[in-house]
């Protein structure tokens, strides 16, 4: 996904990060951060660019109608970076997504460009499962759609309570996923 660059909020948000380096007691003069506003400008940008595109446009750009097809499609192993809306620090893992075709599949790369649209704005973990569930559900309509994210969260293992191997699991599903039995099915198609 490109980074989308605003000139204008380019430089506001730079002299913003300037007065934050002149804050922590720093000169943003000195060489080693001269170029640092303007850096973190640029890069807050590009991690919360999933507020400029539509991830229902990017699923229905590669809809096909399906032939038949009524088992699950799993697209697993998805990474992520995200940033936590509560301390703005990273938190990043593994998406692992799937929809049982109902008419409707979509080309497969869409899955994980979904995710990256999800996890490139503030967030957190719970949301973007939910967000990302739904979208695909909106948006194919298939039987059944499963999504399950695990992620490692800065803010946990950084400060707070500094637990450094801690991993978050969240999970919704929709449809055929109901079923205790087609959602064991998914988790062990995922664990292999």
């Amino acid at each position: 996904m490109k980074a989308l660059t605003n000139q204008e909020t380019l430089e506001k948000l730079s002299l913003h990060y300037k007065h934050i380096i002149t804050l922590l007691g720093e000169n943003p003069e000195r060489e080693g951060l001269a170029k640092t506003p303007e850096r973190m400008a640029k890069t807050i940008q590009f991690l919360t660019s999933g507020y400029e595109e539509n991830p229902e446009t990017i699923l229905s750009s590669a809809m096909f109608r399906e032939e038949g097809y009524k088992q699950m499609v799993i697209v697993k192993d998805i990474d992520f970076f995200s940033l936590c809306e509560h301390h703005l620090l990273p938190f990043f893992g593994k998406a692992h997504i799937a929809y049982i075709p109902n008419k409707y599949i979509t080309g497969l790369s869409k899955i994980p460009r979904v995710v990256d649209i999800f996890a490139r704005r503030l967030q957190i973990q719970e949301r973007m499962t939910l967000q990302i569930k739904e979208c695909i559900q909106h948006t194919l309509n298939p039987l059944g759609v499963m999504v399950v994210i695990e992620a490692q969260h800065l803010c946990m293992q950084m400060r707070g309570v500094a637990k450094q191997n801690s991993l978050t699991t969240t999970s919704d599903f929709t449809g055929f996923f109901q079923q205790a039995k087609t959602r064991e099915e998914f988790m062990t198609l995922i664990k292999k």
